[in-house]
């Protein structure tokens, strides 16, 4: 039992991939590492999508205009005409990475959604993107006024939604996407044959799509909110 112990807490450990040296040496985690080869592979997957763009699609073609006219139409209904153009590339792009993050587990490699901190620099970034566009549509007192709606009363709480929001979308990702690679562990070590692989699916599949479309929905609905 203390073996199986010791491999999971080794197993959950944010690993350093290696050292920058410079300034006596900056660890590089596995995590970003990860992260770098996701964002090489979706902008490989992106320039082979998009080589040769012809009046006449091929499949190729087809699929690449039916990802961005879905990711657009999503954004078009939940942001408006108005402005579903300006954040539609933001939102897909996060979309997509989340997506390939998530089920990274299939390929043997730990998903770098599983560092909290990565999720917790997706979560900041969603929050800028919100808050920074409250500000920019709706002037400096027009932003601060937003706060104060419906009612006067009511200012306090969402004043504190500044950190409750990015707060609930790291931990709802980081939570989920961690539990389900402790439970994959576990099975792993148990029953190291056969049996893990519907789990996987479920754990790394399923249930990492939702979460890619969870966290990328509520950052849309809280942007909406934001800029109405």
């Amino acid at each position: 039992m203390e073996a199986i112990k010791a491999e999971l807490n080794a197993q959950l450990q944010s690993k350093i991939a290696f050292e920058i040296p410079l300034f006596g040496g900056i660890p590089v985690p596995e995590s970003a590492v990860i992260t770098w080869a996701i964002i090489v592979l979706l902008t490989g997957l992106a320039i082979w999508l998009t080589h040769g763009l012809r009046k006449k699609p091929g499949r190729r073609q087809m699929a690449a205009e039916m990802l961005v006219g879905f990711i657009n139409g999503f954004c078009k209904d939940t942001l408006g005409e108005a402005h579903w153009r300006t954040f539609a590339p933001y939102l897909g792009s996060v979309g997509l990475y989340l997506a390939v993050a998530n089920i990274s587990g299939l390929f043997g490699v730990a998903p770098p959604t599983k560092d909290l901190n990565v999720t917790a620099g997706l979560a900041v970034m969603s929050a800028v993107l919100i808050y920074g566009a409250q500000f920019r549509y709706h002037g400096l007192g027009g932003g601060l006024k937003k706060f104060g709606q419906p009612v006067a009363v009511v200012a306090p709480l969402n004043i504190m939604e500044i950190g409750i929001r990015p707060l609930s979308l790291c931990m709802r990702l980081f939570g989920n996407i961690f539990a389900g690679f402790v439970i994959m562990e576990l099975i792993k070590l148990f029953v190291p044959a056969i049996i893990p692989i519907p789990f996987s699916l479920y754990f790394d599949v399923f249930d990492g799509m939702i979460q890619a479309v969870v966290f990328v929905f509520l950052t849309t609905l809280f942007l909406s909110e934001s800029l109405e």
